[in-house]
């Protein structure tokens, strides 16, 4: 019989917020990265990465991207949402990481990072809110709800998304070809994994997971 033993127990009710942070980026991994464009107030185009992001609904499709605060304010990309109550997430490729790394830098309100990288501004098809050309992937999100969690609080915003945009050959049979996206997943600190091995498994049973 195997034995099994606990070696660390932590009270997460006595951790800071920081604590708490670094634990949890490890433990929930590899996590997709929603790269989210939104328009200041001024009109230009703020792009940051966010990894607390998951799909919530396929009926209609919906999104969620939590947005946290940076001293003590809600940072650039939740207060666009929420003046202009839309975004686009964009999802970006092994040849963006480097960018998309850059993108998570303080820059001042008023400074575009999509322009300072050298990346594309390209015109949405439902909302003012440009998408990345360069990114194989984009989802035009119009503001379904915002939702505050935790002490802090973060922002869990829910989009509905109006509009799919892929790059050629990513879509199969009405499926993403994985491979071929090559995506970028966020682990720990300062680390990205890549897709590795992928393992099929095949069972009888037919309901997707939750």
């Amino acid at each position: 019989m195997t034995s099994y033993r606990t070696t660390m127990e932590i009270d997460a009710q006595g951790l800071t917020a920081q604590a708490a942070y670094k634990l949890l980026t490890g433990i929930v991994v590899p996590r997709p990265i929603a790269w989210v464009s939104t328009l200041t107030a001024e009109g230009s185009v703020n792009l940051a990465p966010f990894s607390a992001f998951t799909f919530l609904s396929h009926d209609p499709p919906m999104v969620g991207v939590s947005v946290g605060t940076r001293s003590g304010m809600l940072k650039d990309t939740g207060r666009n949402i929420l003046e202009w109550r839309e975004f686009v997430v964009n999802i970006a490729d092994q040849s963006l990481i480097q960018k998309l790394h850059e993108s998570s830098y303080e820059y001042p309100p008023d400074v575009s990072e999509a322009e300072e990288l050298g990346l594309t501004a390209e015109p949405s098809f439902h909302i003012r809110t440009p998408r990345i050309a360069e990114a194989p992937i984009a989802m035009e999100c119009r503001l379904h709800q915002c939702i505050e969690l935790g002490r802090q609080p973060n922002r869990l915003m829910v989009g509905e998304v109006l509009r799919f945009r892929f790059r050629e050959g990513l879509v199969v049979n009405g499926k993403i070809a994985t491979t071929a996206l090559n995506p970028i997943a966020r682990l720990g600190g300062p680390n990205y994994a890549t897709l590795g091995e992928i393992v099929t498994l095949h069972g009888r049973s037919v309901t997707p997971f939750a």
